[in-house]
């Protein structure tokens, strides 16, 4: 079986086939490179304009926010010493080849953000290594593991019409091995796995590395590949707050109109936006109804993330996050290797958690937080020196934080999503292989990119 993770070789990266504009069909002249329009100056986007700027290809983009980055959101939380937080996409995973690959060009370095993982449990906190799974659990994840390799497209499209939460139960998961994996594994879905299909998850986890992606951050925040893209591909390239309202297509090629009244024209398009903007924009023609259909299907994780800046680090230990079975699902160093007296931890809850934790007060959310890390930290309220909060659940342009696949959706909803519609290529991380990372992204906006030349 092929790996689900497919990345761009560079053979299909080269300066590929020109096209036709409508004004040249059927004469014998030398064809001309396409004007491309692209929706969304996320990274996606960016790494769709980088790659056509390479190959003097002109284009321009178009972005509702008023900002670059989409869902990347770089937060300088301490001015005084200069501590970045990620409200958004956070980890650049050992495999995220493109993601590193930019960054060595671009002059960004990456560090280490690996963390070791404590465990608040039924009112107990065990520190990092001095708690696993059952060794009878062990053992047979690791022969499911094994047998990943194995599976043929039948099994694969059996296994997605299953919850990962019932796969794991139906495997010999259960008790305390059923409680932790579906504490861990949900802050990687941003849902509960009772809601992620059971192929989509063992995937991920067959392929993944050791720490599950969660290897790496950009030096100074990872908004800063983004800042350097845009001024690769020219800034005045980019338009911010240019909310596309509809797109027009016929055999001359495209035309966007803007909610500021301006319009574009092209002959290709390039659309990065995540579904639920793409529902927004009124399509003409009308996109297939199998693709409305998947568009008005596919669910994003509702993901709160909550900064908490604290004087002292109390937690000591610099690899040090912590998943809890309380109502702050997930804590983690979020200002590692930046060198500082002040630290920040992130409390990262998903779900139906998410949604309770982003209604509440700042207030509210301190006292969540101190109610679960006093019992084994000390007072840490006299410590906290402020915080923000970011819920994507509530994001105006996303209404959540990245695509999550249910139950029979891997094999449907993705392949009808990714399907062009006449000069429209659609990117973005909900098209990737993995959901929820930057490298997702930035290859299926090159992948887009590639397809428009040909």
């Amino acid at each position: 079986m092929s790996s689900r993770r497919q990345f761009l070789k560079e053979a299909t990266l080269a300066t590929g086939g020109l096209l036709l504009t409508s004004s040249t069909w059927g004469r014998l002249i030398t064809p001309v490179k396409p004007r491309v329009i692209i929706i969304g100056a996320g990274f996606s986007g960016l790494a769709a304009a980088y790659y056509l700027h390479q190959r003097n290809v002109d284009c321009v983009i178009l972005e509702g926010r008023n900002r670059i980055g989409g869902r990347v959101f770089s937060h300088q939380i301490d001015k005084e010493e200069d501590l970045v937080v990620e409200l958004g996409a956070e980890w650049v995973g050992l495999s995220h080849i493109r993601v590193q690959e930019l960054c060595n060009e671009l002059g960004l370095l990456l560090h280490n953000n690996q963390f070791d993982t404590h465990l608040i449990y039924q009112g107990k906190h065990t520190p990092s290594g001095q708690w696993n799974y059952s060794e009878t659990w062990e053992q047979k994840f690791r022969e499911i593991l094994e047998n990943y390799k194995t599976l043929e497209r039948p099994q694969q499209e059996e296994l997605d019409r299953i919850d990962w939460w019932r796969y794991l139960v139906n495997h010999g998961c259960d008790g305390r091995d059923l409680d932790i994996r579906e504490l861990l594994d949900s802050t990687d879905f941003g849902e509960s796995i009772r809601h992620v299909s059971a192929f989509a998850a063992l995937a991920e986890y067959a392929e993944s590395s050791e720490k599950n992606e969660m290897d790496c951050k950009i030096r100074g925040g990872n908004g800063k590949l983004a800042e350097k893209l845009a001024d690769k591909i020219g800034r005045g390239k980019i338009n911010l707050e240019h909310r596309v309202l509809s797109v027009e297509q016929n055999e001359r090629g495209v035309k966007v109109i803007c909610d500021n009244g301006r319009e574009f024209t092209a002959d290709k398009l390039i659309c990065t936006a995540p579904t639920f903007a793409v529902q927004k924009i009124r399509w003409l023609p009308e996109l297939p109804a199998v693709q409305q259909t998947a568009l008005a299907e596919l669910q994003y994780a509702r993901i709160n993330k909550n900064p908490l800046l604290f004087k002292e680090k109390f937690w000591k230990d610099d690899r040090f996050d912590l998943i809890s079975d309380q109502s702050p699902h997930y804590f983690y160093y979020a200002t590692k290797e930046q060198g500082k007296k002040k630290g920040a931890l992130l409390s990262y809850t998903i779900g139906d958690k998410a949604a309770v934790a982003a209604s509440q007060t700042d207030a509210w959310r301190a006292d969540m937080v101190a109610q679960t890390l006093d019992p084994f930290f000390g007072p840490v309220r006299p410590l906290l020196e402020k915080q923000v909060n970011y819920y994507w659940g509530n994001d105006p342009f996303t209404k959540g934080a990245y695509a999550v696949y249910g139950r029979g959706q891997w094999f449907t909803v993705r392949e009808a999503l990714q399907k062009p519609h006449l000069h429209t290529h659609f990117a973005g991380e909900h098209l990737a292989d993995w959901q929820g990372f930057m490298e997702g992204a930035i290859v299926t906006g090159e992948e887009a990119a590639s397809a428009i030349l040909g």
